[in-house]
């Protein structure tokens, strides 16, 4: 094997351990083949200093895929990132897996690739490889976590492809792997704008503690952004919080739910009642004089309706989280989500790989 670097740098992202096996599998085939490694995991990461390393390097992102997009920590962590022409990079996003039968079901990578290649390029990298991969999706909110037998089939598979994906770069080679779901990523773009704008953090304020919580602060303490404070001697969730997932897979007590009662109600009030009282109200003010049906309306309304709509899951969040204090309203919440429940499984990835 002929290699074209004598150093590999690979910055990393991971909430429950999806993004760090991937990027664990590269450093392992470019170790055994006599690269340096060195893996750089980016939680609460400070100031951007790249290594000085003598030999030709190549530079490495792993992170996973939220909302059809690289979550907020790695989009902000590469638009940092110096400028460095007639360097090497590659890009990997895991994204949501899945399994029928024998028939292993990909995920959809939406800009998560696209974005960052773009800001690379235009800082003057050379892009090697684009690489998604489909390991199991983690985002218990909306279902159970996978079987640990399906977990694991996942798993082979995926370190079987990083494995090929490694070997390619390493001797010199490219590989683009996530153009080939490109119409379909293009189509689900309008999405993650969304989500990135208001998804996020609409998300953000549907995790609660029950009452199985110990007041233990693992959650506080393991959180890569910092989006959890312990309020009233429970958990609170920030709009900080990037729904990584990492608090409700590895709570040891099991007492971190979605909300998903509360949720419904929530949007029902502020779409179905508030929404139109609040533009009714807009439109009767005297010395406002825009036609209803003007484009310019239809943006104001955009506007107010995911303000308003923010201000509204804040103001109901702070509610639910006092309320939360009471045992027969802590009861409620929890028994009418699903995650509540046994056969809602939490997600944990293999320790050995």
């Amino acid at each position: 094997m002929e290699l074209m670097y004598e150093n590999i740098l690979i910055y990393y992202f991971s909430g429950t351990g999806n993004a760090k096996h991937v990027a664990q599998w590269f450093a392992k085939v470019a170790t055994g083949v006599g690269v340096r490694a060195t893996l750089v995991n980016i939680d609460r990461l400070g100031k951007i200093e790249l290594p000085e390393l003598s030999g030709k390097t190549l530079i490495g992102f792993c992170a996973p895929t939220h909302g059809f997009n690289l979550p907020p920590i790695m989009l902000k962590f590469i638009f940092r990132f110096p400028k460095r022409k007639d360097t090497d990079v590659f890009i990997i996003n895991t994204r949501a897996g899945m399994k029928l039968s024998k028939l292993f079901v990909p995920g959809l990578s939406g800009i998560a690739q696209l974005l960052p290649a773009l800001v690379f390029w235009l800082k003057g990298y050379r892009i090697r490889g684009m690489q998604p991969m489909d390991l199991p999706s983690n985002w218990i909110s909306l279902h159970p976590g996978l079987r640990q037998k399906v977990v694991d089939s996942i798993f082979e598979r995926c370190e079987r492809i990083t494995k090929n994906f490694a070997e390619r770069i390493l001797t010199g080679g490219s590989k683009y792997k996530a153009l080939l779901s490109l119409p379909f990523d293009l189509a689900v773009a309008p999405i993650a704008f969304g989500y990135y704008i208001i998804g996020r953090f609409a998300i953000a304020k549907t995790f609660v503690a029950t009452n199985a919580c110990n007041q233990c602060g693992l959650c506080v303490k393991q959180c890569p952004v910092n989006a959890i404070k312990m309020i009233r001697n429970r958990p609170y969730w920030t709009f900080k919080c990037e729904s990584c997932m990492r608090c409700m897979n590895n709570c040891p007590e099991r007492a971190i739910e979605t909300a998903q009662s509360y949720t419904i109600v929530m949007w029902y009030l502020i779409v179905s009642l508030l929404f139109p009282w609040i533009l009714k109200k807009f439109y009767s003010i005297s010395f406002i004089h825009i036609n209803s049906d003007s484009r310019m309306a239809n943006t104001l309304e955009e506007i107010a309706s995911w303000g308003i709509g923010l201000v509204i899951i804040w103001l109901g969040y702070e509610l639910i989280h006092r309320l939360m204090r009471l045992r027969i309203f802590n009861n409620l919440v929890a028994y009418t989500s699903f995650t509540k429940y046994r056969f809602w499984r939490r997600y944990k990835a293999p320790r050995k790989q």
